[in-house]
């Protein structure tokens, strides 16, 4: 046998024995570019949140965990959200996503959502983990969920808030010596980006001593078109010679949803501002009797005079001062016995 032929006869049996070993073992031939390829990596490239649905008691936060995957397929992969008391250090929701077997490149956004009560701050902690095996953790911490706006009371229209314009203005249409009937117009505006609904707008006016309710009155505030601003105005009658604190409320489906404050000064020697306490004056409760149509004041019969005097009252000296002298001089007379 030559040379050629012994070296043909060993390549054959070379290959012999490869094919043989392949099917005995065929774990033991691999790829070399899988032998190069790095193990599955996940980690967390960034989160977010946000707020979801707001109801009274409790608000819905919205969690978005940015994944970022390098390598082979990661299997078996969740992401377990946590909402921890920023004060208590208690935990208050808990909640994980299944995200399954990570095989992509590059990053991926996974969504969750926890649900908090509506006050206070809190610690989110996300943790990544794969069959099981903790890989990787992210902490998130939010405050001023309390500043939420409920659902229910999420409205574009509000008072009108400006500098020199009123958001509250009051004129006398008519006034006698007992009544006065007052226009009263509110300026409302809307800051959305759509035409508002309708809201009701309800006024209290309040005797400023007191707080008795003088008179009220509701009027209902149509479709505001985006950036624009209108104005309500109604009347009411209310006694004269009062000060009076003007309460505006706008309200939608029986939810309050603004808020603000004007004055009445119907009394010319004391006068009032927003927010402020004054000093009593002459005040008389029949003045604020409500009568079966729902007017206030009377016919006026009864009224006391605003200087504090009664009509029967003694001119000159009252009846304490002339008590006092009585006693004066009965003292003098006995000293000169």
């Amino acid at each position: 046998m030559d040379t050629r032929t012994a070296l043909l006869a060993a390549a054959a049996a070379l290959l012999v024995a490869g094919a043989v070993g392949a099917v005995a073992a065929p774990e033991a031939i691999s790829d070399p570019r899988e032998a190069n390829e790095p193990p599955g990596r996940i980690d967390v490239a960034g989160a977010t949140v946000a707020p979801g649905e707001v109801r009274g008691e409790t608000a819905e936060l919205r969690l978005g965990t940015d994944l970022r995957h390098r390598g082979s397929a990661v299997e078996n992969v969740t992401v377990r959200h946590r909402a921890i008391g920023a004060e208590s250090g208690l935990l208050v929701n808990e909640t994980t996503v299944d995200v399954g077997d990570v095989d992509f490149e590059g990053e991926r956004t996974v969504n969750g959502t926890v649900t908090v009560e509506r006050e206070g701050g809190y610690r989110i902690e996300t943790v990544i983990f794969a069959d099981g095996e903790r890989r990787e953790q992210q902490t998130t911490r939010v405050a001023g969920v309390a500043a939420l706006t409920p659902d229910y009371a999420d409205t574009q229209v509000g008072f009108t808030d400006g500098s020199v314009w009123p958001t509250v203005a009051v004129s006398v249409v008519e006034a006698d010596n007992e009544t006065a009937t007052l226009s009263a117009s509110v300026s409302v505006t809307n800051r959305g980006d759509e035409p508002s609904d309708d809201v009701d707008l309800r006024l209290y006016l309040r005797q400023a001593e007191s707080n008795v309710i003088a008179a009220e009155a509701t009027e209902t505030v149509g479709t505001v078109r985006p950036g624009r601003t209108d104005t309500v105005t109604t009347t009411v009658e209310v006694p004269q010679g009062y000060n009076y604190y003007v309460d505006a409320a706008l309200f939608d489906d029986d939810v309050l949803v603004d808020e603000t404050q004007g004055v009445a000064n119907l009394n010319p020697q004391e006068t009032i501002s927003p927010n402020q306490t004054v000093r009593d004056v002459a005040f008389s409760v029949e003045d604020f009797q409500r009568g079966e149509d729902g007017v206030s004041g009377d016919d006026g019969a009864d009224r006391a005079p605003s200087d504090g005097s009664t009509d029967d009252a003694t001119p000159g000296f009252g009846p304490l001062v002339a008590l006092v002298a009585l006693v004066v001089a009965a003292l003098t007379a006995r000293r000169r016995r």
